[in-house]
């Protein structure tokens, strides 16, 4: 696991497994409460060992349940970490590996760690948001993801456009200054430092974009 900013160490990235032009990335957060690990990526066999070493984890979260395919059910069982993704997914998720706890509604992991359902590329999918102390650091999942350095949408033939745009509303008045998702283009750039000026004219465009009818 390579270390981003302070606190935050980022898995090797994997490869999405119907395109391989997209890879895949999971985020350790290194807090005193407890780590937190965000998405699952196939990568977090080969990062156990250092997982290990940066104090194992407390909790780990889904974003939405595509990422339930991806190795977590490997993360359970190297790390003894109980599952957290939302209520609508369990059932999904469930067929790869117990979970442990779900959640509905916006709230707080203790002061720092923010739980923020944004449904529309799927029913569940969460964001979550994360005081370092430095940064405010927004994990997206695939509700905004990085394209050849373009903050972009994945609407699916199953996603609900009119929920994905008000989601995208909610996430534009978030204060961040680092974008986090789960997946990126392969090779290309894979997070994003942003302000709130930045943040909000990247997240108008996809709305646009939604609203005239694209998928991206």
């Amino acid at each position: 696991m390579q270390n981003l900013i302070p606190g935050v160490h980022v898995s090797s990235p994997a490869l999405l497994s119907f395109d391989q032009s997209i890879e895949l990335r999971a985020f350790l957060l290194r807090r005193e409460s407890g780590n937190l690990l965000v998405y699952s990526t196939a990568s977090l066999a080969t990062d156990a060992p250092r997982v290990e070493e940066l104090g194992g984890v407390a909790r780990h979260y889904l974003g939405h349940e595509h990422e339930a395919a991806y190795g977590h059910a490997e993360v359970a069982a190297q790390f003894g970490a109980p599952l957290f993704c939302h209520e609508s997914e369990r059932a999904t998720v469930s067929e790869t590996c117990p979970v442990e706890g779900t959640f509905a509604e916006r709230h707080r992991l203790d002061d720092d760690f923010e739980v923020i359902p944004i449904p529309g590329h799927t029913s569940g999918s969460t964001a979550f948001l994360w005081n370092t102390g430095q940064h405010r650091c927004l994990f997206s999942a695939d509700t905004v993801y990085i394209r050849d350095g373009e903050w972009i949408a994945a609407l699916l033939g199953s996603s609900d456009r009119q929920a994905y745009i008000a989601s995208l509303e909610l996430v534009r008045e978030l204060d961040f200054d680092v974008l986090l998702p789960w997946t990126a283009s392969r090779g290309g750039p894979w997070d994003a430092m942003t302000d709130k000026a930045d943040a909000r004219r990247r997240i108008d465009a996809i709305i646009d974009r939604l609203r005239r009818g694209d998928d991206h």
